[in-house]
């Protein structure tokens, strides 16, 4: 399972192959586009950049504007991404595992699709497809089990999450079939593997 540090850096690296963004820009666009980091603090989000200008990825350099020359403060400072960090986005965008199936880093690989392949947006839209449907039919167990021993309020929370899961999962056999119609999007291509084989590899 993805970490959210691991999440944080695809969605940095991808907003930074943009365009150079000040932090102050770079959490507003996070919390606006990306909705895992819509309550990201600077405290998570500064350290994140530190970590990934030490590792060559991005250069941080002060560039002041007129509006801080005018006021006399001190300058903002800009990242940018370096050649290794867009090497290290397009590598990212690139896997197609397990990682990028799940709750927490699924919504940011689905916002970077206009640069990520074909083949592993079809990978990556059906493995998540896989996960939900093994979770439907977790849902839809413990739904039937419970019918007539819980009250009718935590029935509907239930039944809520059943309809939640079944929207998705339409919603992705929608996404699925209009990649596939797409030119260039008809190859065929490998089945995700089944949720529990991917738990099941050590990798």
């Amino acid at each position: 399972m993805a970490s959210r540090s691991d999440t944080l850096e695809l969605a940095v690296l991808g907003l930074l192959h943009e365009a150079p963004m000040h932090g102050y820009e770079l959490r507003k666009r996070l919390g606006a586009a990306l909705g895992p980091f819509r309550a990201l603090s600077y405290g998570t989000l500064y350290p994140s950049l530190r970590r990934l200008s030490e590792r060559g990825l991005i250069t941080a350099s002060e560039q002041p504007d007129d509006v801080a020359r005018a006021a006399s403060r001190r300058a903002r400072i800009v990242y940018e991404l370096t050649p290794a960090g867009q090497q290290r986005f397009e590598l990212l965008v690139r896997d197609a595992g397990p990682a990028s199936w799940e709750d927490d880093s699924f919504d940011v690989r689905l916002a970077f699709f206009s640069r990520t392949a074909a083949e592993v947006r079809i990978r990556i839209l059906e493995g998540r497809r896989s996960r939900l449907e093994e979770r439907l039919e977790q849902v839809s167990e413990a739904l039937a089990r419970n019918r007539e021993r819980v009250d009718q309020y935590t029935l509907e929370l239930q039944r809520h999450g059943l309809d939640s899961v079944q929207r998705e999962v339409r919603w992705l056999n929608d996404l699925i079939s209009a990649e596939r119609e797409r030119p260039g999007g008809t190859e065929p291509v490998p089945p995700a593997p089944a949720p529990h084989d991917a738990k099941a590899d050590p990798t």
